[in-house]
């Protein structure tokens, strides 16, 4: 096969097409970016819940003698706080502020169980004195008094996705004023991220849709536009092979030049809006953000979508619009 005339049949099918081979180049580049975003935000979803659930801490606030009051002038049955009510009582800490028994047991207890890594004790000056260094500015600052900072656990674990575990065990015991943990933020954050993938992705599937449409019309058209050219080549005794290599090879011309558009665009994002320009590492450094390593693993892939799906979308059309 002489590659000479195989080039230059491109050539002219894509000049004769010239706006729909845009249209093509544009609707692929645009669905191929839309699908490496989508893989480079559950690359950067995954980073960030590595980041943050490993700073995941649970904390157990034990009962103080306010909350034994406060319980003590609540209705029978009707928490004030809306917790689960603690084991043998209406409300928690009805019985009292902690006794050193309890606290000694509780903290035993968490030391023992496997999923947790360490416990550390956070007494309530030193409660108070965390919450000042960090709402000190603040008017409710002035008015909030160490003995109303409780006692806590502050437990960090092995895998922090299992705190419901801790959850459990000590919500509603005695000396126990309520267990919290960071994670159920967390958890609605990637949720959001997650959506906002998917999102991403169904527009991808949209593009994609309209691209192969769009590469279907143009094969079409450029088939019926070269009809008496392919007519001549069936009369001299070239193959079916011979005469759609030309199309098909204009559309993965098509498709790898949009491919290479949505590379651009997945670089230019990662260094106009994440490393520099816009510099959302300098400015978030509270976010984990994923490197130039996750953004080129993903350009090679986004290549051979961009060579292989326009050519097999042609060759489908071919066995419909060219009859050789």
């Amino acid at each position: 096969m002489r590659a000479q005339f195989v080039m230059s049949e491109i050539g002219v099918g894509l000049r004769r097409n010239l706006t729909m081979t845009f249209a093509v180049i544009i609707s692929v580049a645009l669905s191929l970016a839309l699908f490496g975003g989508s893989l480079l935000m559950r690359d950067q979803v995954s980073a960030m819940k590595g980041f943050w659930y490993d700073k995941v801490n649970v904390t157990v606030y034990l009962c103080t003698k306010n909350d034994a009051i406060d319980a003590a002038a609540a209705p029978a049955g009707s928490p004030a706080d809306g917790s689960k009510p603690a084991a043998g009582s209406g409300k928690p800490c009805s019985r009292g502020a902690v006794t050193p028994e309890q606290k000694q047991g509780i903290e035993g207890e968490l030391k023992k169980m496997e999923l947790v890594q360490n416990v550390m004790y956070e007494s309530s000056d030193e409660a108070y004195k965390h919450y000042k260094e960090r709402f000190g500015h603040t008017a409710l600052a002035s008015v909030v008094t160490p003995d109303q900072m409780p006692d806590s656990f502050r437990v960090k674990l092995k895998n922090p996705e299992k705190y419901e575990v801790i959850t459990s065990a000590f919500t509603g015991r005695d000396g126990v004023q309520s267990v919290a943990d960071q994670s159920s933020e967390l958890d609605n954050l990637f949720a959001l991220l997650s959506t906002l993938n998917w999102a991403a992705l169904g527009i991808m599937l949209i593009m994609l849709i309209v691209a192969l449409l769009l590469i279907v019309n143009t094969v079409r058209v450029s088939a019926f536009s070269r009809r008496r050219e392919t007519g001549i080549m069936r009369l001299v005794g070239a193959s079916g092979f011979y005469i759609q290599v030309p199309f098909i090879m204009e559309a993965a011309v098509a498709g790898l030049i949009g491919a290479g558009l949505a590379c651009g665009m997945l670089g230019a994002g990662q260094y106009f809006v994440i490393d520099h320009g816009i510099a959302l590492r300098d400015k978030l450094q509270l976010i984990n953000f994923i490197g130039w390593d996750a953004v080129l693993t993903k350009l090679p892939l986004v290549l051979v979508i961009g060579l292989l799906m326009p050519s097999l979308a042609a060759f489908v059309a071919l066995r419909k619009y060219l009859k050789v």
